[in-house]
């Protein structure tokens, strides 16, 4: 029996100095592996004399429970121990302090809406939202352009299932084919312009009135560096007594100045628009290339970017406003183009693109 002493003795003193997992393991195979000291012992046994095979087998087996015992007695002390110092070398951060890791940031689109929203804000103007579906009478017809006005062809239309015929199965219909549905007021379409929101403010608020509403539109337009099939725009209007173009000029004019955060060289330009009469285009020289000419102005040096007018009466009239007494003016802003101008982008694709470096430029 004095070798299971020796190897008891001998596995105690290595148990005591095993500091890490990979030590003990080492002490484990030592002792209780395959190859190891207790294991030769038992393989012996059949050496050993009958009269003493049984007391002998009984000691190793004593002996190989005790030090499964220790083993993983001190296994599971050196897992704590190890867990303890991985905690005390880890980073501990305060809660209140500032989150400093990269976040997202807002698209370059929310922010000049955003911005505006104020300055507009600051002239008095109320901000409003509306729908991107409406219907034909609020998109067309009032603003004056009934069905089968040479106008219609200006803006190719998504127009949606009409409820009331069913003509549409469904489907979307572009107006410039001969798919089209038959129109009717009630015909439901994705709204080529914010103007699509004037009758109903009109009729909400009456005047006199002082509104913005962004929003998205939608057209079949073939894309390229200037157009989109979807874009922003921000359609505004002003009505009350004495209204003229010298105030759509000062608005205009004050509203892109703070935009750019300098005097902007703008022009205006006769424009047909069956909603306003008179009606012009604004247009704001390129700011991407200095009036130089590029191909996101067309190489005329001249970005379009704002049509504008005076509020036709037909228009005023279906809105339920007094034409005797109050007169208006309106304009489309281009949300996406203006956007190109403050950030230098090129191409008007990129705000669709999806590309989170292209789209961080607003940051």
């Amino acid at each position: 029996m004095n070798n299971l002493i020796d190897i008891k003795n001998e596995f105690d003193l290595k148990i005591q100095v095993a500091a890490t997992s990979e030590e003990l393991d080492s002490v484990r195979i030592e002792f209780l592996g395959k190859k190891g000291k207790v294991q030769e012992l038992l393989n012996g046994l059949g050496a050993v004399p009958k009269e003493e095979r049984k007391d002998r087998g009984q000691a190793l087996n004593e002996l190989k429970n005790a030090i499964q015992t220790e083993i993983e007695q001190k296994g599971v002390r050196i897992k704590v121990a190890e867990l303890q110092e991985k905690v005390a070398k880890t980073p501990v951060y305060d809660a209140s302090l500032p989150y400093e890791a990269k976040c997202g940031s807002l698209h370059p689109i929310t922010l000049i809406t955003n911005e505006l929203e104020d300055i507009f804000a600051s002239f008095g103007f109320s901000v409003e939202d509306y729908s991107e579906v409406v219907s034909d009478f609020e998109c067309f017809t009032s603003l004056n352009i009934p069905e089968h006005h040479p106008a219609r062809d200006m803006q190719d239309t998504f127009y949606l299932e009409d409820s009331d015929s069913g003509q549409c199965d469904g489907e979307i219909k572009l107006s410039s084919t001969d798919r089209r549905p038959p129109i009717t007021d009630h015909q439901k379409l994705l709204k080529t312009h914010t103007s699509a929101a004037q009758n109903s403010l009109m009729k909400k608020y009456g005047a006199p009135l002082r509104a913005i509403f962004p929003g998205r539109c939608f057209r079949n337009e073939a894309t390229d560096a200037t157009h989109e099939n979807t874009f922003f725009q921000m359609e505004g209007m002003m009505i009350d007594e004495g209204v003229s173009i010298s105030n759509l000029i000062y608005f205009m004019k004050t509203m892109l100045s703070k935009v750019f955060e300098r005097d902007v060289e703008v022009r205006l330009r006769p424009g047909y628009f069956p909603f306003v009469e008179p009606g012009f285009e604004l247009d704001i020289k390129c700011l991407i290339c200095g009036g130089e000419k590029c191909a996101s102005c067309k190489h005329s040096g001249w970005l379009e970017l704002c049509p504008c007018g005076m509020i036709h009466p037909n228009v005023l009239k279906q809105g339920g406003i007094d034409t005797e007494k109050f007169s208006g003016f309106a304009f489309g802003l281009g949300l996406t183009r203006l956007a190109m101008m403050k950030y230098g982008v090129k191409d008007i694709r990129v705000f669709n693109g999806g590309r989170i470096e292209e789209l961080k430029i607003g940051k």
